[in-house]
């Protein structure tokens, strides 16, 4: 049975929820947890008796957006179409990056230093990503050598343009041009 918390505990972890969710977002996940607790407005004590560690707070903040990745590949699989699934599976994990830094640096983190949550999310995003991407080569949609490997680099670099471009939009072109090199048309 869970615990349930006093109204100013929850009201708490609510805020320190929504504040970690924004801070991340803006900042990546090397964000300052004091400017966490400051925008929350509580006390680090607070933050840490809600979140004992970093990881805590990351995977309660992020779990339900990598459960998003795994969507994203249902939604693939299910478009009748295995290239256009695929364009999109892409393009989505590439817009999750764009839209949220923390979110970004979460989809290429190889270690969630144990959190069972993220750990279990992320293996089953893995499955979908191979599931997307043998079901576009099995149309001849897609290259033949392409492999979960090339994914993650994919998104390495987009998390690269990311941060270094000026132009919000700019990883839509990069984008573009390797999706323009993955078909093998």
């Amino acid at each position: 049975m869970a615990v349930r918390l006093r109204a100013d505990a929850e009201r708490n972890r609510v805020a320190l929820l929504a504040a970690a969710r924004q801070v991340f977002s803006e900042q990546g996940l090397e964000a300052s947890l004091d400017e966490i607790a400051r925008r929350a407005g509580v006390g680090n004590a607070t933050l840490y008796r809600r979140f004992p560690t970093r990881q805590d707070l990351i995977a309660a903040v992020f779990a339900d957006r990598k459960a998003t990745h795994v969507e994203l590949g249902d939604r693939a699989l299910a478009h009748p179409d295995p290239w256009q699934g695929f364009v999109g599976y892409l393009t989505g994990l590439c817009e999750m990056q764009a839209e949220n830094r923390g979110l970004g640096e979460l989809l290429v983190t190889v270690n969630f230093d144990g959190d069972e949550r993220l750990t279990q999310l992320r293996t089953t995003s893995q499955r979908r990503a191979r599931e997307v991407i043998e079901r576009a080569q099995a149309a001849g949609a897609l290259r033949a050598d392409f492999d979960l490997g090339d994914l993650w680099r994919i998104l390495m670099a987009n998390a690269g343009v990311l941060e270094r471009s000026h132009d919000a939009t700019s990883w839509r072109r990069q984008l573009t041009l390797v999706l323009e090199g993955l078909s093998p048309r």
